[in-house]
């Protein structure tokens, strides 16, 4: 892959996930009924920012619990018997709540929906919204972000990389030619 340019740096990204912090108490009339889950792997990562932005805002801790999609996949082979997923550190029921699911970068919208069959499998919340730093466009499925950090109109043959410093020493947004 071949660099072709930054499209957010460090300060970029905090300044897009404190904004979508302010969003999301502000659409929820507060913070009394949601809760916060990431999808693995950067998506937990920033579920755990937009959270403590909430509690620095709040005064009240809003837990970012973790998803692991990878068994409701719709790429997988659909002759096995898919295994039920569960969240990794999700210590609250679902049912009820207003669940904000965080990723990193919005494409075809596969792997919100398999996150949301993932959550839907541990019980019936009252919302699913969904918190994206990019949205790249290129949709195979209609989903959209209810907030969203970026829009970045890409091409298919470029990719966005999200760096995260539990994984790459960095923050930032990256876009590159394939």
């Amino acid at each position: 892959m071949e660099f072709k340019a930054e499209i957010m740096d460090e300060a970029a990204v905090k300044r897009s996930l404190i904004r979508i912090a302010h969003e999301i108490i502000e659409k929820n009339k507060g913070t009394d009924n949601i809760a916060i889950v990431g999808i693995k792997t950067r998506g937990i990562t920033l579920a755990k920012m937009i959270s403590e932005n909430i509690e620095r805002f709040e005064g009240k801790n809003i837990f970012a619990g973790e998803l692991d999609i990878k068994h409701y996949r719709d790429d997988l082979s659909e002759v096995e018997e898919l295994p039920k997923a569960s969240p990794l550190d999700t210590p609250f029921d679902v049912t009820g709540k207003d669940i904000i699911l965080v990723d990193d970068v919005l494409f075809t919208g596969r792997t919100v929906r398999a996150a949301i069959e993932a959550i839907f499998s541990m019980g019936r919340p009252s919302s699913i919204q969904l918190a994206i730093l990019v949205d790249r466009g290129h949709r195979e499925l209609p989903f959209r972000a209810d907030y969203v950090g970026k829009n970045v109109p890409t091409s298919t043959s470029e990719h966005i990389k999200v760096q995260l410093p539990e994984y790459d020493n960095s923050t930032s947004v990256k876009l590159y030619q394939i």
